[in-house]
């Protein structure tokens, strides 16, 4: 599937306090080196999730373990306390959240990056020697293509359609923003099993994450009508179905704390598309469910 990059745009996703790279050599001070680096995730949080895919793609579990945090945060800023100490040791009176995700560096005791799309990219270049490409040669701008319109087209449209306190017109555009790339990923993946190549690569855990939050957080706050012409995209959901019966995938979903994220954060109504459930996940994600990570709430 032909992917044509859009404009950019503003995130939605908050300005990380943490930018490093891994580079390639020692020259750069952070490199790949097996067991170096820590990676501390919330798998309910969207950032997070992708993270949790690309790793498990890599089979990175010896080369860069994981600790899994609570689904909710338990500070009232938001942040997580078990991240407290790593924030304070890399930035001098840090004030803001302890957010997750977050890349460590056990050897010195610090924070290399809280930048999720940084931290995917880095392990797939970096720890991807002999494992899955993820990042094809020559598809960068394919992939950043796919971010954006996840982003944009997907998930704050989705957003902009529920918002209680939006006027109608704005809800109905969003829709059809979100209807209109839909329709345009439907019609791709129906000649194709992926998004941009013949194998999975980082355009496709974009997607399959994007899907998720649409059918298990966004459409909570859309009208039913809304939910089944959403759901109408058949390729699109069969795409998503399939991704979640692969371990890598299936094995991060955990529905509940999406739900307890969600209750936790959200302020919005709750309208009738909360009963319109498009894709029973749990029975697709059994294939990787025995594999599921433990929570460290330590």
């Amino acid at each position: 599937m032909s992917v044509t990059p859009l404009a950019a745009h503003l995130s939605t996703r908050p300005a990380a306090a943490f930018r490093g790279r891994i580079g390639r050599d020692a020259r750069s001070g952070h490199y790949a080196v097996p067991r170096r680096y820590r990676l501390h995730l919330a798998a309910a949080d969207p950032d997070c999730l992708r993270i949790a895919v690309t790793h498990s793609l890599l089979g990175l579990d010896k080369a860069c373990p994981v600790t899994f945090l609570p689904a909710v945060p338990d500070c009232p800023d938001g942040g997580h306390s078990a991240l407290r100490p790593l924030y304070d040791a890399s930035a001098h009176r840090y004030t803001g959240p302890a957010l997750a995700p977050v890349l460590s560096d056990d050897w010195s005791g610090r924070i290399v990056s809280s930048h999720g799309p940084d931290i995917a990219r880095d392990l797939a270049r970096r720890f991807g020697g002999g494992r899955p490409t993820l990042y094809p040669c020559g598809a960068e701008s394919q992939i950043e293509a796919v971010e954006r319109m996840c982003a944009q087209g997907i998930e704050e449209a989705a957003q902009r359609a529920g918002a209680a306190d939006a006027e109608e017109a704005e809800r109905t555009a969003a829709l059809d923003t979100l209807l209109t790339t839909l329709g345009v990923l439907e019609r791709g993946l129906g000649a194709h099993e992926y998004l941009i190549s013949d194998q999975i690569t980082a355009a496709d855990v974009e997607l399959w994450v994007a899907l998720v939050q649409l059918d298990t957080v966004h459409r909570y706050h859309l009208d039913a009508a809304a939910v089944h012409r959403i759901a109408d995209h058949p390729a699109l959901w069969a795409y998503a179905r399939r991704l979640a019966a692969r371990p890598a995938f299936g094995a991060h979903l955990d529905l509940d704390a999406i739900a307890r994220r969600h209750h936790a954060r959200c302020q919005g109504l709750e309208a009738a598309g909360a009963a319109v459930q498009i894709l029973d996940w749990e029975t697709h994600a059994e294939a990787g469910s025995a594999v599921r990570p433990q929570v460290n709430r330590s």
